[in-house]
Parts: C-alpha cells; sequence; structure tokens
C-alpha cells in the first residue's frame, strides 16, 4: 500500500484530509481512485490504514479502517554524525541511513571537510536533505520521519552524543577486529547509538583523541579502507540486522 504522512490536524475521528502536493500524487501520478487503499502515518509510529472516500481538486479524504502501530521501527534510536562530504553524497547517505533506520541524521563540521556551509545556504541544504529524508521514509514504509538536523561542529556533536547511551567512531588506524565485534554487541543492547563517521579523508588526530576522552568507543569495520558514505552504512546495517527482530 501506498503511504503518506499526515500531522494530528489532518486527522479527524474517523477521516483523514490530505491537502497539498499529495493530493496531485495520489490523482495525477498514482491515479488511486475512490475505495483503494492507502496508509497515513503521523509520522510518530501509529499507521492508518484507510480507503479513499472522497476525491476533489484540493483535498483527497481518508476513511480509517484500522489503526495500528508501526512495525517497521527498530527498538533503538541510531543517530548518524556524518562528517560533511562533497557534492552531493550526503543526499546519498541520508537516504541509505533513512532506509536501514537511523533516526536523526547530524551533519558535522570536521577539520578534512572540503565543503563549509554558513547562513542561508546552510539552510537551504537542511531543508533539502529533510525533503530526501521524508521521501525515503515514504518508500520504506518507515513509521517516523527522521530528522536531520542543521549542521554542527564536532564539540557540538559530542554534547549531542552525550545524551546517548552508547557511542562508536569506526576508524581506519584502529585494529582488533574480536573486540570490535563485543563492542557492536554491547551497543546492540542499549536503547540510543550514536555513530560517527569522518568526511573524505577521515579524521584528524586530534579529533579521534577527543572522541576517546569522551568515551566513544573505537572501532574497526576490517582492514580496507572504506569511503566515508560506504562507512556509515556498513555500520548501520550491522546494527540493523542485529537490532530488529
Amino acid at each position: 500500500m501506498y503511504r503518506f504522512y499526515v500531522n494530528e490536524e489532518q486527522i479527524e475521528e474517523d477521516n483523514i484530509v490530505i491537502t497539498g502536493s499529495d493530493v496531485n500524487h495520489i490523482k495525477n501520478v498514482l491515479r488511486l481512485e475512490k475505495g483503494d487503499w492507502i496508509i497515513a502515518c503521523d509520522g510518530n509510529g501509529k499507521d492508518y490504514v484507510s480507503r479513499i472516500g472522497e476525491i476533489s481538486p484540493e483535498s483527497v479524504i481518508l476513511n480509517v479502517e484500522k489503526e495500528q502501530s508501526s512495525d517497521t521501527e527498530l527498538d533503538c534510536r541510531i543517530v548518524l554524525f556524518q562528517g560533511l562530504p562533497k557534492k552531493d553524497k550526503m543526499e546519498f547517505i541520508i537516504q541509505k541511513a533513512v532506509e536501514l533506520g537511523v533516526t536523526d541524521i547530524v551533519p558535522v563540521s570536521m577539520k578534512r571537510c572540503v565543503v563549509k556551509l554558513d547562513g542561508s545556504k546552510a539552510k537551504k541544504k537542511q531543508e533539502r536533505w529533510q525533503s530526501i529524508a521524508e521521501a525515503a521514509a515514504k518508500q520504506s514504509g518507515r513509521g517516523i520521519i527522521p530528522r536531520v538536523s542543521e549542521m554542527v561542529s564536532l564539540k557540538e556533536a559530542f554534547d549531542i552524543a552525550a545524551d546517548l547511551e552508547y557511542n562508536m567512531i569506526p576508524y581506519e588506524l584502529q585494529d582488533g577486529i574480536e573486540q570490535s565485534r563485543k563492542i557492536v554487541d554491547e551497543a546492540c543492547t542499549k536503547n540510543s547509538i550514536g555513530i560517527f563517521i569522518g568526511p573524505e579523508g577521515g579524521f584528524e588526530k586530534e579529533e579521534v583523541e577527543s572522541a576517546f576522552s569522551k568515551g566513544i568507543q573505537p572501532i574497526t569495520l576490517g582492514k580496507r579502507i572504506l569511503r566515508t558514505e560506504t562507512a556509515g552504512m556498513t555500520l548501520v546495517s550491522i546494527l540493523m540486522f542485529k537490532i530488529q527482530k
């Protein structure tokens, strides 16, 4: 079934009113008709299994048949702290991270980041990234819309991570695959996990040392050097496979 996100104001007892650009998508792209099934999701883990009751140029009225909890979310909050990469790599990272179950994506400015964003440019990028997260959530059947935050400094990222139960940092100079497996297994027992991924060129030594001093666990992902768009997805995939029931 096709999935659309709605807010509280759109939910009226046994009916849901869809407005805006979704109306055109339902009518002219998907070509759905009265009686067709749709899932409306409140973005907070609740699905409304519904049928189209009315279609007009301005709105689509859904008749709610059943309410249920979304069953696509992991029992753990995963926050991806991503060093800002070049070009459109961030869009790819956001899309795949959402598909794999990440709940928050935090773009982080680090010393080896080539791209520098500030002011209105940063705001436009954040809005663009959030729209990509919503599209990926819709496509993959997420029960929530993961949040892409505004870009932060590494110090600010550490402050955010301090509120999480467990944090990891894959580091190319780290060794000990068995110890890394133990760290990942321990992370999977927690309610919230942070993952720190460096940009192209990796972390500066002092950045990693600062992470270590804050209790962020270093791990290795193997003997090969992974690109920034690969490293995060590798670790999130491992966590998704181990955590989901």
